[in-house]
């Protein structure tokens, strides 16, 4: 018997034998892959919600003025820097949450403002922002505003100014609109106007 008699290949079974052991184990890996993409997608829109806020922050701080973060505005997954248009004692008619489509939409109030004059307000507006497609807001997302020291408010039923925020902070959710209960994150913010990313 000669070499290449001797070389003997895989038969048919122990071929199909490796193959369903690959198909269990990529069975089992595909889900946590996506998994790990769903939450670096997550933690991702998280990030930004966190920016934007500490960006509002800063330009509150920066120019003397209440600034706002209106979130699922003007439609849901987008978000805004406004500037409040009244005074905190006395907000203007669109600073109100039932005009809030209207005050975060560019019809009204174009982005960057066409009317660049010191005096004129709103100066401060920024861009609509967007959450990626399949990440959505909780219930628990409600308008903050900066005020010019520093510190971070709510709405309290219709209490004018608005209250600073309790200590304990308020939380807004940022989840994955498919995994709802469990890929979520939170950003948290205390009444010092100190963000946080949970």
């Amino acid at each position: 018997m000669d070499q290449a008699d001797k070389v003997r290949g895989f038969t048919l079974l122990e071929l199909m034998l490796v193959l369903a052991v690959l198909g269990v184990l990529s069975a089992m890996a595909i889900p946590a892959v996506l998994n790990t993409t769903r939450q670096i997608k997550l933690a991702a829109n998280a990030r930004a919600v966190e920016r934007e806020l500490q960006g509002a922050r800063m330009k509150a701080v920066r120019s003397n003025r209440a600034i706002r973060v209106r979130f699922n505005c003007p439609s849901t997954g987008q978000y805004r820097i406004v500037e409040l248009l009244g005074s905190r004692q006395t907000p203007a008619t669109d600073d109100d949450d039932s005009r809030a489509a209207t005050r975060c939409g560019y019809s009204a109030y174009p982005y960057p403002d066409t009317n660049q004059d010191f005096f004129s307000i709103p100066n401060n507006d920024g861009p609509i922002q967007m959450l990626q497609d399949g990440i959505g807001f909780g219930a628990d997302a409600q308008t903050v505003e900066f005020w010019p020291d520093g510190t971070a408010h709510i709405a309290s039923g219709g209490t004018q100014p608005w209250p600073a925020i309790p200590d304990d902070g308020v939380g807004i959710t940022v989840f994955d609109i498919m995994h709802q209960s469990t890929i979520v994150t939170s950003i948290g913010v205390n009444g010092l106007g100190k963000i946080t990313l949970h």
